[in-house]
This record gives structure tokens, C-alpha cells and sequence, in this order.
């Protein structure tokens, strides 16, 4: 499910959604906690599977609309619904309504080869996306009758099953990280705080309970005790029965509204700059062909068909099909390297992107975290601390990072650990990322009760006041302080994450517990854990700095720690920036700073989105891989945000690419790829601008002085059908390495600048085939000759300039196109040269057979261009670039 955030206005839920779907959840909140399983059709132990199954078959699959993949029709609805698709149609309508059939059927094969190559292109993109994303299911906690627990689990009959099978009734369990399955009813809630933004536009979390609620509310989204699909968990847990699943939700209600549209990408705006820029140049060209041709020749209808065909002419018909099949060619070679590509236009931002933004953890790091010691405060081994920190995993309830999951397999410790008491829970603390700390609860068989506090080792240190030693118990001052720091430090430098273990006895549970419990704790000690260095993150880094793309760390980690591990996988560090430094500092301050530093280290969600906006204050593009719940903010500020298939599930929502193996050197192919799409795709815009650009001044001209048509309507039609199909293949063209080496953006202005240096070349080529046809073959009384000599010179001369534009080198031996390119080139030059000669087209296109010495001159033309072109475009890239 994709969710992207649109403001909503003040009460756009009642607005928007379904009054009565209002006024059901008012109810289900009101209803005491008795009534709601009569109100919901379900019972504490949750649903039988059959029940389930045949709820499921009866309302559908926990999907909305725009998270289901597009039928064949629809996709081919989606090729197809282009504005310029639709400008040809109007054009074939108003061609056929004056009469010209031919012309109508030129240009609907025009739009057909168009929507045709681009959908067998998506459609082969979209089969091996799915085929990856059916890897990876987004699963929910649910509890149905029947689960049966592992054993030692306290899931208390919960089991994982994919998010899209939940029906009305389930109970499902929330934790941090989670993305809220269904609209559903709290039953229970602990610390619970939830994001709303992408269905309400407010930034700041929502605290969630399960109080009945009482009264009357202007906005179901401000009900305390009901949480809406849409939204993600923060922090803290809970538990809840889901009311509406699906399309029944307020999101499926309001996809459209909530959903919306993203912000238009650089590669959007830049498409669409150009498709402006064409469609100007035809607001100017086409009415004066028409008045001119009008004028000169005093036949205004065969002006007007001529015109529709010079529009024709000028529309860059090719461009969606061309984006298109660009943009699935590459998400089928980044599917071949198991890349789900969620957005195919992030794969064009990869190619732009000039900054990579990463948390440590994974990516310059194995992802395969360690538990290798537990020490005391002197730094003696303590199986104490590890008893402690084993009993505070095994018991919170919120999501368990790698930190807890390697405590939990340390050696086996649930069975090996020799525990005094056996425990049951009371209540739990749940982590943020303020606190950075987590607490449990837990009471003895013999009525005692104990507090245990694991986190970071400044946030754990802050709330003690005693340590503890051999038994022994003492007040903490500055110099055990200062010994512990000095030991955690000590650690750090080797490479090892440091969290530290504190306890508090609790003598009265007369009332809950709130994070003011955290206080007065004793200092137990610290579990150590190692993270190795990933072998190929230092040539990962080196690759992707030699393509231009500088990486930066944002991590959570300690400063001493993240040094180290930088320093081993030969990351230059330079200074590192705190984020309490961060926190100073204005936007324009940290935007200076974002630029030179490298590494910021124990940083805040917030102050990892923070550090995104100012790189794109100072004009890079950026992208962002994490996988964590704390790195949601970051990736949806991102340009390309990446995430991979072992991430939270707000990560992989938050994400634009998902990654099934979490690797730098497959972001750096990723980068490769998005500036070959980027390539190609400014190839048929060049070819396109400057040939288009030539012809204006060549149709203007020849349209003054000529006692006839320069060219038949049907003629121009078909040399822009033949000219469409021989540029189908640039997709699959080469691209020179000297262009993959540094980032690429849209540049509309060198675009521009490009277009009138080479655009007015092919009009020189154009002048001398008139004076050719006009003084040495005298076609001033055979229409005919002339307009078939200028048909072939224009087809041989656009078709050869697609080799002279595609590369920077010395086409042909420096740089060769692909097989493909080359052989719908070939094919469209034999066409052009036979079609003179076939009875048909004389009678169909009114061509001519062409004189034996025309074929001479049309040689010595296409070389003089192929070598004028060449020498202007390499004056013109070492000016201005490619």
C-alpha cells in the first residue's frame, strides 16, 4: 500500500468519505468494551478460520483500489492516455472530416505503434515487479482460535498472516513500526502514539487510547480510541478489532482525495517543460503555414490539410512511448538484480541523484549483530547484566530490533541462563527515540517487583543515581561516572555498540507506569555487541564516489563507534555532527553545513529529514536507504527513497525501491541504470527539438516561394510515420560510459540552446535539395519530382542525425548503436529509397521514380551533414556539456 501524504482540510474526512460510514464508527467507539464483539460479529479469542475464510470471500481482500495491480485494459488505458495521444487523435478526426482518409489512418498508426510499444514494454515491467513484490508480504499480528503459541512465546495466541487476508472481527496486535492494517477499535493501548499525516496533514503523532468514547466529534480522525489504515505506529502497543477492511476503510473511502497526486519529480516538470516547448512552436507554425500556404497557393483546404499534417509533424508523438518503455526497460534490469521498483520514475531519479544518504547499520555494516559480552561497571564479565537485559527482550512487547534479537540468541541464554525467580509482566515503558531507553515491569513469584531499563548508554546513565557491584550497591559520582564512560568508550573504539542495563525494586503497583518511573535507577552495567564491516562496502563507496554520488552516514550511533566503523571500510570521516548540534542550528546554517560534513551521528528521525531538506536546499538530489522505523521521516523526504524487504513496515511503505539484498554496490548499478533511462531519453528529445526546429524553417520557406506544396499532406504523414517507428529502438541503445560517470538532470535550457545550433543544419541540407530539384532538375512544373526528392532527402537526413545526436563521439567507429537501433534505421532508409519506385505509392502518396544523378547528390548531402552536424555538436559539448 502506497500512501502519500496530501493536506486535508478542516473536515475533509466527514466531507469526503461516507456519512454513514461516520456515523458506524462513532458508534463502534461509543460501545462498551462488552458490546463490541456482538457489535463486531467476533469474540475475545478472536475468529475461527473458517470464519475468517468465509468473511473474507463475503467483503474481499484487505486491499484498496491503487494497491491492486491494473488489468490489461487499464494498463493499456494508461499507455494510451496521453495529451499528445489525444492531440494526433483530434488531428486524424479533423483530417477525416475534410475528407482525407488516408491521412486519418497514417496518423491512428502513428498513435497505435505509440501505445503498442509502450504497453508490451510496462506490462513486461509490471509482470517481474510483481513477480518480486509477491516476495515480500506485508503481515499483520492477528489472533485467531486455533493459533497455538510456540513455546516459550507470549504472543498469547497471536500469529503473522498477510495484511491482505484480514476480514472485520480479527484482533490484531500494534507495535512500533507497524502500519495500521484496517480502521479497527482499540482494546488495549500502552503509550500507543500514532502518525495520522498521510490521512490528516498534521505532522505531530496522535496519542492513541482504549477508553469507550463519549459524546459527539466533528472528526472521526480525532477519535481517540480508533485507529484508521493509512496511519503507522510510533511508538508503544496495543491491541484492536478491526470494524472495516479494505475499500470499506476511511482510506479506500477516500483514496482519491487523501491519495492524491506526488509532487511533480524534476524528470516530470522536465518531460513536461519540453512537450510545452514543442507545443508552442506549433502554436506559431502551424496557423502561418496554413495563412501562407493559403495566401500564396489560393487553395485553402489543401493549406488547411497541410497544416494539420506539418502539427502532425511537430508533435513529439514518441515521448510518452519513449519515457515509458525507457522507464520499464529499466525497472526489468533492476528486477533481474532483485529490485523492486515501486515508482518507475525513481529510477530516473537515481541517475540525477548526486547524494546518497544511509544509516550505518546494514549497509557499511554485516547486519548480523553480535552479543559478545556483558559486563559489570568495572568491566568484568556479568551474568547478571546479561539475566537482566535477556528478561527486559523477552518481555516488551514493541518491535524487537537486532539489538534484542541477538540478546535472545546469545548462546541459547532463555534456556542456558540460570534465572532466581520465575517472571510474569506487569507493564511496559515502550522505546522512543527521545528517551532512546525501554523498561519492563515484572513481578516475582514471592510478590516483589522489579523495573528493568535497557538503552543508550548517556539516556540509561541520566536516570541512575546508584551502581551496583558484586552484590554490592553505591551512590553513582562523577568518578564511577566518569570509569563507566571510560569503559564504554573503550568498547566503542573496538567496534563494539555499548547498551546499558538498570533495575529499580518497585514496592507499590497501586497505579500504572509512566516514563517519570525511569528515575532513581541502579546502574547494573553494559552488553556489548559487534556489528563487522560489510566486505563490499568500501568498494561500493569508492564506485559510487568515482559516478559522482558523495555518501553520507546518518546514524544513531555514538560518535566514537561510527568512526570506527567508517575508518575500516575506508569511509573518510572528517568532522562528525551531533545531532545535538543539529538542533542549534537554523536552516541556512545547517543547509552550509549538510555540504562538507560526511557523518552525523546520533541523530533523531526528525534530524535525519531535517539534513535531506537542507541537501535539496542546496540544490542536490538525494536519496535516502533505511529500514528502520526512525528512518520513515527520512525516506519520504528523499528523492529516491530505498528500503529493503527486512524492513519495518512503514520503511518499505515510506520507500520507493525496495532492495531483497541491502547492498551500496546495488544502489550503485541502480545509479547506472537511471542515467542510461536519462540518456535515451534526452536522445529522441534532442533528435526530436532540433529536427522539428530544422523542418520549421525549412516548411516556412519553402511554403513562401514554391507555387505549390513543399510536400503532400499524406507525403508528410508518412515520412513522420517512418521517422516514429526507425526511433522505437532507442530504448534499447548504447550509452557512451563517459555519460554514466556523473549525475544528470533536466537542463530545458541547454536543451533549447542545442536545438537552435543543430536544428537550422538540416534546413541548410533542405535549401540545397530545393535548389537540386528546382535548377537541376527542373521540377518547377512537376510538383510531383519535387516533393518526392525533398520526401527522401528529409527521411535519409532525420534518420541519419539519430546517429550523429546519440553520442558525443565520432558515431559509427568511436560509439556504435544497438543492434536494434541500427536495423530500424536501416530498414526506414531502404523504405525511403524504394518507395519512389513502387507502383503503389505513386498512386497512394503520388511519388515519382528519381533521376539516376539525384542519388549523387543525396549521397555527397548526407555526408557534408553527417560531418557538419558531428563538428557543430562537438563545439557545442565542449561548450556547454552533453
Amino acid at each position: 500500500m502506497t500512501v502519500e501524504h496530501v493536506p486535508r482540510k478542516a473536515h475533509a474526512a466527514a466531507d469526503g468519505a461516507d456519512l454513514a460510514l461516520s456515523r458506524e464508527v462513532l458508534a463502534i467507539s461509543r460501545a462498551d468494551p462488552g458490546a463490541i464483539w456482538t457489535l463486531l460479529q467476533t469474540r475475545p479469542e478472536g475468529l475461527d478460520p473458517a470464519e475468517a475464510r468465509a468473511k473474507l470471500a463475503l467483503v474481499g481482500p484487505n486491499l484498496i483500489a491503487r494497491e491492486s495491480r491494473h488489468s490489461v485494459l487499464k494498463e493499456l488505458w494508461g499507455c494510451a492516455s496521453s495529451p499528445l495521444n489525444a492531440l494526433l487523435l483530434s488531428l486524424a478526426a479533423v483530417s477525416y472530416a475534410l475528407g482525407d482518409l488516408r491521412a486519418a489512418v497514417v496518423i491512428v498508426l502513428m498513435v497505435a505503434l505509440a501505445i503498442s510499444t509502450a504497453f508490451v514494454q510496462e506490462h513486461r515491467s509490471n509482470d517481474a515487479a510483481a513477480k518480486l513484490r509477491a516476495m515480500v508480504k506485508t503481515m499483520a499480528s492477528v489472533k485467531r482460535r486455533g493459533f497455538v503459541p510456540a513455546d516459550g512465546d507470549e504472543s498469547g495466541g497471536f500469529g503473522e498472516i498477510p495484511m491482505e487476508e484480514l476480514v472485520p472481527g480479527d484482533i490484531v496486535r500494534l507495535s512500533a513500526g507497524d502500519m495500521i492494517p484496517a480502521d479497527l477499535r482499540l482494546l488495549s493501548a500502552k503509550d500507543l502514539f500514532v502518525n495520522q499525516a498521510a490521512l490528516t496533514g498534521e505532522a505531530m503523532p496522535s496519542e492513541k487510547s482504549a477508553a469507550t468514547h463519549a459524546g459527539d466529534i466533528a472528526d472521526p480522525f480525532e477519535l481517540a480510541n480508533f485507529c484508521f489504515m493509512g496511519a503507522s505506529v510510533v511508538s508503544g502497543f496495543g491491541t484492536g478489532v478491526i470494524a472495516h477492511t479494505g475499500r470499506r476503510t476511511f482510506f479506500g473511502q477516500l483514496a482519491d482525495e487523501i491519495a492524491g497526486k506526488r509532487e511533480l519529480t524534476s524528470f516530470d516538470q522536465g518531460v513536461n517543460r519540453f512537450t510545452w516547448l514543442m507545443i508552442k512552436f506549433m502554436a506559431v507554425m502551424v496557423p502561418a503555414v496554413f495563412l501562407i500556404n493559403g495566401i500564396t497557393k489560393g487553395d485553402w483546404f489543401e493549406a488547411l490539410l497541410f497544416a494539420v499534417a506539418v502539427a502532425v509533424g511537430l508533435t513529439p508523438e514518441m515521448l510518452p512511448m519513449i519515457v515509458t518503455v525507457n522507464l520499464a526497460k529499466g525497472g526489468i534490469a533492476m528486477s533481474k538484480k532483485r529490485v523492486i521498483v515501486k515508482r518507475l520514475q525513481a529510477i530516473q531519479n537515481f541517475g540525477a541523484m548526486d547524494v546518497l544518504c544511509t544509516d550505518k547499520t546494514g549497509t557499511l555494516t554485516q547486519d548480523r549483530i553480535i552479543l559478545k559480552r556483558s559486563l559489570d561497571i568495572r568491566g568484568d564479565e556479568s551474568e547478571r547484566v546479561l539475566e537482566f537485559a535477556y528478561l527486559n527482550s523477552h518481555y516488551q512487547s514493541g518491535l524487537k530490533n537486532l539489538l534484542d534479537i541477538a540478546v535472545l540468541e546469545h548462546a541459547d541464554i532463555g534456556k542456558n541462563l540460570h534465572l532466581k525467580h520465575r517472571y510474569e509482566k506487569v507493564d511496559e515503558i515502550p522505546f522512543d527515540f527521545v528517551r532512546r531507553r525501554l523498561s519492563v515491569v515484572l513481578s516475582r513469584e514471592d510478590g516483589s517487583h522489579v523495573l528493568i531499563c535497557k538503552g543508550a548508554v548517556e539516556e540509561v546513565f541520566s536516570v541512575c543515581r546508584r551502581y551496583e557491584l558484586n552484590d554490592s550497591c553505591g551512590f553513582l559520582d562523577s568518578s564511577h561516572l566518569a570509569q563507566a564512560q571510560a569503559e564504554t568508550k573503550e568498547l566503542n573504539e573496538d567496534g563494539f555498540r555499548v547498551v546499558a542495563v538498570a533495575y529499580k525494586e518497585i514496592p507499590d503497583l497501586s497505579q500504572g507506569f509512566s516514563i517519570a518511573d525511569e528515575s532513581d535507577l541502579t546502574l547494573l552495567g553494559y552488553i556489548a555487541f559487534l556489528d563487522p564491516p560489510k566486505e563490499t562496502a568500501r568498494p561500493a563507496i569508492a564506485a559510487l564516489n568515482q559516478s559522482g554520488v558523495s555518501v553520507k552516514i546518518l546514524t544513531g550511533d555514538n560518535e566514537i563507534i561510527t568512526r570506527k566503523i567508517c575508518r575500516e571500510v575506508g569511509f573518510d570521516v572528517g568532522r562528525i555532527v551531533l545531532g545535538a548540534e543539529i538542533e542549534k542550528l537554523s536552516e541556512p546554517a545547517l543547509a552550509g553545513l549538510a555540504e562538507t560534513a560526511a557523518v552525523f551521528a546520533k541523530v533523531t528521525p526528525a534530524q535525519k529529514a531535517r539534513v535531506i531538506r537542507a541537501l535539496h536546499a542546496s540544490g542536490h538530489v538525494v536519496g535516502f536507504l533505511g529500514d528502520g522505523i526512525n528512518d520513515s521521516p527520512a525516506l519520504k523526504a528523499a528523492d529516491v527513497g530505498v528500503s529493503v524487504d527486512t524492513a519495518v513496515d512503514i520503511a518499505k511503505e515510506s520507500a520507493d525501491i525496495i532492495l531483497l539484498e541491502k547492498s551500496l554496490m546495488v544502489l550503485q548499478e541502480g545509479v547506472i541504470e537511471g542515467r542510461k533511462v536519462f540518456c535515451n531519453i534526452t536522445k529522441y528529445i534532442k533528435m526530436g527539438g532540433s529536427s522539428n526546429f530544422g523542418n520549421m524553417f525549412s516548411v516556412l520557406g519553402a511554403s513562401m516561394f514554391l507555387p505549390f506544396l513543399p510536400m503532400l499532406p499524406i507525403q508528410v504523414l508518412t515520412n513522420n510515420l517512418l521517422y516514429d517507428f526507425s526511433q522505437t529502438a532507442i530504448p534499447t541503445d548504447n550509452v557512451d560510459a563517459e555519460y554514466l560517470v556523473a549525475p544528470r538532470k533536466w537542463d530545458i535550457g541547454n536543451i533549447f540552446k542545442f536545438m537552435i545550433f543543430i536544428g537550422p543544419i538540416s534546413s541548410i541540407f533542405d535549401y540545397a535539395t530545393f535548389f537540386l530539384m528546382l535548377y537541376v532538375f527542373d521540377s518547377w512544373a512537376n510538383p510531383t519530382l519535387f516533393q518526392t526528392g525533398w520526401f527522401v532527402e528529409s527521411l535519409l537526413t532525420q534518420t541519419l542525425i539519430i546517429h550523429i545526436i546519440r553520442t558525443a563521439r565520432i558515431p559509427f567507429i568511436q560509439s556504435r548503436a544497438s543492434g536494434a537501433l541500427i536495423t530500424t534505421s536501416l530498414i526506414v532508409c531502404a523504405i525511403g529509397v524504394a518507395l519512389p519506385n513502387m507502383a503503389w505509392s505513386r498512386e497512394a502518396l503520388k511519388f515519382t521514380p528519381l533521376p539516376t544523378l539525384y542519388w549523387f547528390f543525396i549521397a555527397g548531402f548526407l555526408l557534408s551533414y553527417a560531418v557538419l552536424t558531428h563538428l557543430v555538436k562537438t563545439w557545442f559539448v565542449r561548450r556547454w556539456g552533453i
